[in-house]
């Protein structure tokens, strides 16, 4: 792993002359899932007043906020891996390898197309910008990376514990040992890092990194999540909703068992996600049984209009999507203190925040929810109004500036 550089800020100012010119290096298609609408954020703040070419997978036809979709060079990157590879040799065993192989060849194709621009910044996403960061600093190219975690050893010794936990096996899924070490370089490599929360920022510092690093809330389509219009009932099983993949980071198998320990007819549980791997699949298709729930992926709206309560135990996270759209939508949230969504809840008021990877915590949590169940839309509107404030796409203009140039503190932490 390289080690830590002495970082400096190289920012950009407006020029009289022209434009500046960004290149922006991506790895999930703009507007897919969440750190797709991470992707669509940032290039829609710089859009606006720089040239953007975006080296990445494209973007989804729906764009993720309510404007259109900027005027962008779109870079599309070739496939990685073939279909056929992925399915029918040993790496579908191994999808955290997998995952690393397929970011490399994309952040080693990109950088090859970013050399040729010639940017007057680099703005990168982690695993897929390590060849963009080494051009841009032997070139003195200002370079920022956003991570949409904390940092990446945290993130691995969550997955690496859950899977001992529950498997009894070692973890093979993302990231693996090359990734954190890919990820490591592309931290030092940066000038500037963005981060969504304090808690990825304090994430970050916990773990060494002395870089300057940046605090932007990510917006939200305030207009596509409202509250919806069906009445809430006053007696009944508890609606209740999850939205989100069920991988081992997710926390799901602690709600489901807190749901159980509850009692299944006090709960009527909607999970909103698919299931990545074999060993997740297993453990759903275990703690399900005898529960009143439904699992199955799409558009997570309806189910989020259905409920009467979201959560999301997830063990590490640095802007969950998922919250932010449930609290738009009106719902009082339940969040685990380790993830960026603990930031955005008042505890009592708009929520209840419980300590990670603790069942007895959530099923405490859900019994004050329904002894409260009267008070839950009153929290509703209270989370609603919460994140009206803080996910506007006004707060892309703090970023912009940040990114552009302009008198800010290298360490400006936004909203």
């Amino acid at each position: 792993m390289l080690q830590l550089a002495q970082h400096r800020r190289r920012a950009i100012a407006p020029s009289h002359d022209r434009r500046p010119k960004i290149a922006v290096v991506y790895g999930v298609p703009a507007g897919m899932g969440g750190l797709g609408q991470q992707v669509a954020s940032v290039i829609q703040a710089l859009a606006a007043d720089a040239d953007v070419h975006a080296f990445g997978p494209g973007h989804t036809p729906s764009w993720p906020l309510p404007v259109a979709i900027p005027c962008v060079d779109w870079h599309l990157a070739p496939r990685a891996i073939a279909p056929c590879r992925a399915r029918f040799t040993w790496l579908r065993w191994y999808a955290g390898q997998m995952q690393f192989l397929a970011d490399r060849a994309l952040g080693r194709w990109a950088a090859d197309n970013v050399r040729r621009l010639k940017p007057d910044l680099c703005y990168v996403f982690t695993q897929v910008g390590l060849e963009t960061l080494a051009w841009a600093r032997n070139a003195n190219i200002p370079c920022v990376v956003e991570s949409p975690n904390g940092h990446i050893r945290n993130f691995r010794r969550v997955n690496e514990a859950e899977a001992r936990r529950w498997g009894h096996t070692n973890f093979r899924g993302h990231p693996a040992p090359a990734m954190v070490d890919r990820i490591e370089n592309e931290y030092a490599l940066a000038d500037r890092m963005r981060v969504s929360s304090q808690w990825s920022r304090t994430s970050m510092i916990a773990h060494g990194l002395t870089l300057p690093i940046g605090v932007f809330p990510q917006p939200l389509n305030l207009s596509r999540f409202y509250p919806g219009r069906e009445a809430w009932p006053s007696s009944g099983s508890l609606r209740v909703c999850f939205v989100g993949s069920l991988d081992l980071r997710k926390g799901f198998v602690y709600l489901l068992r807190a749901v159980r320990m509850l009692g299944p007819d006090r709960i009527s549980l909607e999970i909103v996600g698919a299931t990545g791997d074999r060993l997740c699949k297993r453990l759903l298709a275990r703690e399900r049984t005898g529960l009143d729930l439904c699992c199955a992926p799409g558009d997570p709206l309806p189910a989020l209009h259905r409920a009467e309560l979201f959560v999301m135990p997830t063990l590490e996270d640095g802007s969950p999507f998922a919250v932010a759209e449930a609290m738009a939508c009106g719902l009082p949230v339940i969040v685990a203190e380790c993830s960026g969504a603990a930031e955005w809840v008042r505890h009592g008021e708009s929520g209840w925040i419980v300590p990670g990877a603790n069942v007895e915590a959530l099923a405490v949590a859900l019994d004050h929810a329904l002894t409260r169940r009267a008070d839950l839309r009153c929290m509703g509107r209270q989370a609603r109004l919460d994140t009206k404030r803080r996910a506007g796409l006004d707060c892309l203009e703090p970023l912009r500036q940040w990114l552009l140039g302009y008198d800010l503190p290298t360490d400006a932490a936004a909203g």
